[in-house]
């Protein structure tokens, strides 16, 4: 018996799936016609949809590593990033949280408190608003990924169910040509045409299973990580920095002198993160000093 090559497809499309029925059937014939010569022998619209079904097949698998990797408590608000927030916070330090944040904006917790600190001069229902309104975007980034999951989950089994008919009407019209004069021919061809739902199901279960997994796991980690938003900005003292802008632009409020210590931006960073200069926001390494981008002399806290 010679050897079946099947057609190689990423992760969930095993090659024992795909080669059972077309072998036994092949066996039967005595015939050695592998999976890529039956796809390339249906023409070059079969030849499309397993290309559609390998690319959707590639697509799923990427955004399931992706989501993997990105949703999680510890990505979504590190222990880092909120030991060193929490201390400039504290501290009265707003703008230097603030220049923090932005180090480090491709996390949820620092965008969403990158925005709202530059509204807390106008008062705690600002603040509060805005961190709501942020969150809501930022966590809207995971979600939408794993909605492409759900219609993976829709379009892949149409896809194989689209190569099962166009190669079922094959057959039926070499039937009408030449009879069942051998009944094992047609077998064979159904089975080879039947391969396309059956791969198409096999890439939906499980994109459905992955979906709601991280439909589930988007929610607990933007939850935890909500948490600790709240408890980074419950104690701020919004009426004393009512005015305060903070930001680019940044300026003293009503409640704050321009001389006093809490209007002054701190040169305070966390030796446990990968940041760039409070004044001047050129990267640099953990202990280094003077930047070298402004020559500001830095204080690196453990």
């Amino acid at each position: 018996m010679m050897t079946h090559r099947p057609l190689i497809l990423p992760v969930f499309l095993t090659s024992g799936l795909l080669a059972a029925s077309p072998a036994r059937a092949a066996e039967a014939e005595g015939g050695s016609t592998s999976i890529v010569e039956m796809i390339l022998h249906g023409g070059p619209l079969i030849i499309m949809i397993w290309l559609a079904i390998v690319a959707t097949s590639v697509v799923m698998v990427t955004f399931i590593i992706q989501l993997f990797l990105q949703v999680r408590p510890q990505n979504l608000a590190p222990k880092a990033l909120v030991g060193a927030l929490d201390e400039s916070l504290r501290a009265g330090n707003f703008q230097e949280a603030w220049e923090t944040c932005q180090a480090n904006a491709k996390t949820y917790l620092a965008a969403v408190l990158g925005g709202a600190l530059e509204r807390i001069g106008r008062g705690k229902d600002a603040t509060d608003t805005a961190i709501i309104d942020l969150g809501i975007r930022e966590s809207q980034v995971f979600k939408t990924r794993n909605s492409y999951l759900s219609v993976i989950g829709v379009i892949a089994p149409m896809i194989g169910l689209l190569g099962t008919v166009i190669g079922m009407m094959g057959a039926f019209a070499v039937l009408g040509q030449s009879g069942v004069s051998d009944p094992r021919k047609l077998a064979l061809s159904i089975g080879e045409v039947l391969l396309a739902t059956a791969s198409g199901l096999f890439i939906a279960i499980p994109a459905f299973i992955f979906y709601y997994f991280f439909r589930n796991r988007i929610s607990d980690a933007t939850v935890f990580a909500d948490s600790e938003l709240n408890h980074l900005v419950e104690d701020i003292p919004f009426e004393e920095v009512k005015g305060l802008r903070i930001g680019e632009n940044f300026q003293a409020g009503d409640g704050l002198s321009p001389g006093s210590e809490q209007s002054k931006v701190s040169h305070k960073v966390s030796m446990q993160l990968a940041t760039n200069c409070p004044v001047c926001q050129t990267p640099i390494v953990p202990g280094s000093n003077p930047c070298p981008g402004c020559g500001t002399t830095l204080d690196w806290q453990s």
